[in-house]
C-alpha cells in the first residue's frame, strides 16, 4: 500500500494509471474509519483495478470552527485498517497542498436546489465546502468510480450536481448506510458520544423504524410530529430537523402519494454531538 501526500506525486500515478487502462476507484474519506467507509472500500476494490483512499479533514466544509477542531483523527489507525483491505493508495495530503493560496477567494459552484434544503438551511456554506474539496480531489485523483455512504444522503445528490454542472466524468456510486448492531448508523462522530449518550444514541434509528410502519396507516404530518416528539422526548436528545421529502428533488410531500419514492432525512443533537440519519418510506 503506498501513502502518497503530495498533490503532484498523486496526480502522476493517476496519469500513469489511466495511460494503462487501470480505472480507479476512489473513496474519499476524512479519516477516524470505520466498517461504513471500509465497505465502500470493499466496493471499490471489488469493481475497479486500482483503488484510491483519501484521508482529508477538510476545513472549507465546517461553519463551526470548535466543530473542526473536535472532529476525530486517528491516521495511524486508519492506515493499519487499509493495509488489510489491500488499497492501492491512500492519499493523506497536508491542508497547504490543497489549499496553496490562502488569500484565493472560494470558487462558487451551481449546486441547485437540493443544496438549499435541509443541511444546506442549518449549515451554510457547509455544501459549498463540500463540492470544493470534492472537485479538488476528482481532479487530482481523475477516478472512473467514487464511492460515497447513503447516510449522506443529501450530499450525494449535491456532489452529483457538482460533478455534473463541472463537466467532471465521475460515475458517483451510492452505497447502503452500515449500521452497528444496535442500529445507529456508523459514523465517526460516534467516538464524541459519551458513554450514557452514545446507549441512548440507537433511539434515532429505532425511531425512525417505528415511523415507517406508522406511516402506512397515519399522514405525512403525523408521522413527522410523532418522530420529533419520542426522540425530543429522550433526555439529552433534541431533534434539529426532520424532513420527509421527495428522495428526488430532496422537496417536502405533504401527501404519501405525491411520489414513489419518500425518504425521510434528520439531524438530531446528542449532547453537543450532531448525528444524521434517513430511512426509506416509500420505494420504486
Amino acid at each position: 500500500m503506498k501513502i502518497i501526500r503530495s498533490v503532484n506525486e498523486m496526480m502522476e500515478f493517476s496519469t500513469l494509471q489511466r495511460e494503462r487502462g487501470m480505472a480507479i476507484g476512489f473513496v474519499p474519506t476524512m479519516g477516524s474509519l470505520h466498517e461504513g467507509h471500509l465497505s465502500l472500500v470493499e466496493e471499490s476494490i471489488k469493481h475497479n483495478p486500482v483503488t484510491v483512499v483519501s484521508i482529508f479533514v477538510n476545513p472549507t466544509q465546517f461553519n463551526d470552527p470548535k466543530d473542526f477542531e473536535r472532529y476525530p483523527r486517528n491516521e495511524e489507525e486508519d492506515l493499519k485498517r487499509l493495509a488489510k483491505y489491500g488499497v492501492d493508495v491512500v492519499f493523506i495530503p497536508y491542508v497547504e497542498e490543497i489549499y496553496p493560496d490562502k488569500e484565493e477567494q472560494p470558487k462558487r459552484y451551481k449546486l441547485g436546489k437540493v443544496a438549499e434544503v435541509m443541511e444546506g438551511i442549518y449549515r451554510p456554506g457547509h455544501f459549498q465546502g463540500v463540492a470544493i474539496i470534492v472537485d479538488k480531489l476528482f481532479r487530482i485523483v481523475n477516478p472512473v468510480r467514487a464511492y460515497f455512504g447513503e447516510k449522506d444522503f443529501q450530499q450525494i445528490a449535491v456532489i452529483k450536481n457538482m460533478a455534473s454542472s463541472e463537466g467532471l466524468d465521475v460515475d458517483i456510486i451510492p452505497c447502503p448506510i452500515k449500521r452497528g448492531e444496535d442500529g445507529l448508523a456508523l459514523s465517526s462522530r460516534n467516538e464524541l458520544l459519551s458513554p450514557e449518550l452514545r446507549e441512548k444514541a440507537p433511539e434515532i434509528y429505532s425511531t425512525l423504524k417505528y415511523s415507517v410502519e406508522y406511516s402506512n396507516k397515519h399522514s405525512v404530518r403525523a408521522t413527522h410530529d410523532t418522530v420529533v416528539e419520542r426522540l425530543d422526548s429522550v433526555p439529552g436528545m433534541k431533534v434539529e430537523y426532520f424532513e420527509i421529502v421527495d428522495a428526488r428533488t430532496l422537496l417536502p410531500v405533504e401527501e404519501w402519494e405525491e411520489s414513489d419514492w419518500i425518504i425521510g432525512c434528520i439531524t438530531v443533537f446528542c449532547g453537543e454531538i450532531r448525528l444524521i440519519d434517513n430511512i426509506t418510506y416509500r420505494h420504486p
